[in-house]
């Protein structure tokens, strides 16, 4: 297990390390000039060339990287083109908004998605499957932003039901908090739902059909037990790969649904970035993106000893 464990701590600092090269290159693939763009249109080009100066984008790309790097591994992104703001904390103000939302919306896709999953699989063939396979058809196919925009017209303007806009911290105003997050939750996690009811589903299927499962029907086992004991807890092994994945997804995919709701998080940050060419703030969006790609990926993998008892004789024979 040890060996495994290190071997996988390995993979991820490399992954780390590589990822980081690409988001240093390809932010600077970007059209336009950071530089020009601090300094404005009008300006003169020994203007221009000093904010290049001072930003450190006359430098060698080889040079600019190791600097990035050596900072980052200490915590320092620098400071924003845009604003002067160190860019730590601009992740510390907009990363707990996304963590929140993309937690919710997880809770959301698991509930939802695990339920219509375990009908499917339990009433083949009838309607409660088709109506479950309905509900994940057309969470897939419908765009998260045209289903946002229609939430906010109906659920929010005409019926009053929730928020259409802003954020209220959970930890200040608990309940409030919950309600604000609530629809950006929902319209977040549909579609991920839709992905765990299919695997759900799929994977019970199996499952449920296997030799030891008649076996332990044929022994006087209960419905119940034969579904959720044996069922779903074998069908949790695959399901816990696509939550860990889709969680990570999340993370990265909240851009739409932040801009739609007003919400102060992490992809409203990256959109300004972008439009603004900010050098440090894209790079530290993306690397921590990564790194928690990165630590959702390692738990997984930690969940799956807990899962499946099987993998942790392995882990001990390893």
């Amino acid at each position: 297990m040890a060996r495994y464990l290190f071997h996988r701590l390995w993979q991820s600092a490399l992954t780390l390390v590589l990822a980081s090269i690409i988001v240093f290159i390809g932010v600077r693939a970007l059209p336009g000039d950071p530089a020009l763009a601090m300094a404005g249109e009008e300006a003169d080009p020994a203007t221009v060339a000093a904010v290049r100066a001072e930003l450190g984008l006359d430098e060698s790309l080889v040079s600019q990287y190791f600097k990035f790097a050596g900072n980052a591994l200490s915590g320092d992104f620098g400071e924003s083109v845009r604003t002067g703001t160190p860019v730590g904390e601009l992740l510390g103000a907009t990363l707990p908004v996304t963590i929140q939302l993309a937690i919710y919306a997880m809770l959301i896709a698991m509930l939802l998605g695990l339920a219509a999953g375990v009908v499917a699989a339990v009433y083949r063939g009838r309607w409660p499957e088709w109506t479950a396979n309905g509900f994940s058809l057309f969470a897939l196919s419908v765009p998260t932003f045209w289903l946002g925009i229609l939430a906010v017209l109906y659920l929010s303007v005409q019926l009053g039901w929730f928020p259409a806009s802003g954020y209220v911290s959970p930890f200040e105003h608990p309940l409030r908090g919950v309600y604000y997050l609530t629809l950006p939750a929902l319209i977040l996690g549909l579609t991920h739902a839709a992905v765990v009811q299919r695997q759900t589903r799929s994977s019970m299927v199996e499952t449920l059909t296997a030799d030891f499962v008649r076996t332990a029907r044929a022994k006087g086992l209960g419905r119940g037990a034969v579904i959720f004991r044996i069922g779903l807890r074998n069908s949790l092994i695959v399901v816990t790969t696509i939550v860990g994945l889709q969680l990570g997804g999340l993370i990265a995919g909240a851009v739409v649904t932040e801009r739609i709701f007003s919400l102060p998080g992490i992809g409203k940050l990256t959109l300004d970035s972008v439009f603004t060419r900010d050098y440090p703030v894209i790079q530290a969006v993306v690397l921590v993106i990564t790194a928690a790609y990165i630590v959702i990926n390692l738990l997984v993998d930690f969940l799956y000893t807990v899962i499946d008892p099987r993998m942790r004789v392995s882990g001990r024979a390893s």
